[in-house]
Parts: structure tokens; C-alpha cells; sequence
């Protein structure tokens, strides 16, 4: 069973990835930039990927034993 540190750093992650994750979208779907003064491509990527490295975060903390 997970303990409740556990727990609760895997649901903040989730929220925070899913949240980032969600935002990015609508920035790149408007065409909007993601981040102000900084190449689109290159922040949409970046924060792709910090999104995906959180999401992969909050399964390793909410399937470990």
C-alpha cells in the first residue's frame, strides 16, 4: 500500500502535468507563444516535456510499493 507522502506527491504531480500539459495545448493551438521571448518550437517541446517528466513522476510515486 502507498503511504500518504506518496500519495500526495503523485497526485501534485499529475495535477501539475496535466495541468501544464492542457496549457501548452491551447497555447500552441491559438498560436500563441508558450513562453514570452523564446523560440515556439522550442518552448512548446520544453514544456511538452517538463509535462511528461511530471506525469512519469506521478506514476512511479503512485505504483511504487
Amino acid at each position: 500500500m502507498e503511504s500518504v507522502p506518496a500519495v500526495f506527491a503523485g497526485a501534485v504531480f499529475a495535477l501539475f502535468g496535466g495541468a501544464l500539459m492542457v496549457w501548452t495545448g491551447v497555447r500552441v493551438r491559438r498560436a500563441e507563444p508558450v513562453a514570452v521571448g523564446v523560440n515556439r518550437v522550442a518552448s512548446a517541446l520544453f514544456a511538452t516535456a517538463a509535462a511528461l517528466v511530471s506525469l512519469g513522476l506521478a506514476a512511479y510515486c503512485l505504483t511504487r510499493p
